[in-house]
C-alpha cells in the first residue's frame, strides 16, 4: 500500500485539475474518461437548509419540473470537490443565460461543519451564480441522502466523483461518475434535457 502525504495528494490534485481545465488538445485524441448510466431513485424525504439558510424539501427540489444537477461535496475538501466545483463552474460560464433552466445543486457529507455561511463563502469562491445551491442538514437526513443515491460518500477520504441529473423530460435520472469535461457535461445535460 503506498501512503502520499497531505502535499502530494493535493499536488496531484491540482495537476489533475489542470489538466481538466485544459480539456483535450484535439478532438481525435479526446477519450471519455466516465461512465454514464441511467438509474432509478427515490429520493427521501428530508428537508434540507441551503446557503441562505432557508428550508428546501428535497423531494420538490430534485422531482421538480425543472432539470436538475447535483453533486456530492464538503467545504474543506481538497480532492475531488475542487473539480467538481470547477465543472459547475464551467457550466454556468459556458452555458450563460441558458444555465438558468437548470438547477445546480451540492449536497454537503459533512453537515457538522457545514453551516450555511460556510457554504455560502466556499459558492462565493468559485463564483456560483443565481441557480447554484448548497445544501446542509442533520447527520441523519443527509446520510438518507446518500444511502437512497448510492454514492459511498459518508467517508470524506474516499467519497467518489459522482454527478447525478434529474431529467423532467424523460423521468430519469442520469449518473456520472468520474472526471468529465464541461464540453462532456454541458453535451450530458442536453441529452438529459431533450424530450
Amino acid at each position: 500500500m503506498i501512503f502520499m502525504t497531505d502535499f502530494a495528494r493535493n499536488c496531484l490534485c491540482l495537476i489533475a485539475f489542470c489538466a481538466f481545465l485544459a480539456g483535450p488538445i484535439a478532438p481525435a485524441e479526446a477519450k471519455q474518461d466516465y461512465k454514464r448510466t441511467v438509474e432509478k431513485y427515490s429520493v427521501p424525504d428530508v428537508t434540507l437548509v441551503n446557503q441562505r439558510g432557508t428550508r428546501v424539501p428535497l423531494r420538490s427540489l430534485l422531482q421538480s419540473e425543472t432539470p436538475v444537477m447535483f453533486d456530492f461535496i464538503f467545504t474543506t475538501c481538497t480532492t475531488i470537490c475542487p473539480v467538481l466545483s470547477a465543472s459547475f463552474t464551467n457550466f454556468q460560464r459556458k452555458m450563460g443565460p441558458e444555465s438558468k433552466k437548470i438547477h445546480l445543486v451540492s449536497i454537503s457529507i459533512d453537515p457538522e461543519n457545514d453551516t450555511p455561511k460556510k457554504m455560502k463563502d466556499y459558492l462565493k469562491r468559485y463564483d456560483g451564480q443565481e441557480g447554484w445551491d448548497f445544501l446542509t442538514g442533520s447527520r441523519s437526513d443527509i446520510d438518507k441522502v446518500i444511502k437512497a443515491f448510492d454514492t459511498n460518500a459518508s467517508n470524506k477520504m474516499s467519497h467518489l466523483p459522482i454527478i447525478i441529473i434529474w431529467s423532467p423530460a424523460s423521468k430519469s435520472w442520469i449518473r456520472i461518475f468520474g472526471l468529465i469535461s464541461t464540453a462532456e457535461l454541458i453535451e450530458e445535460y442536453k441529452k438529459a434535457a431533450a424530450k
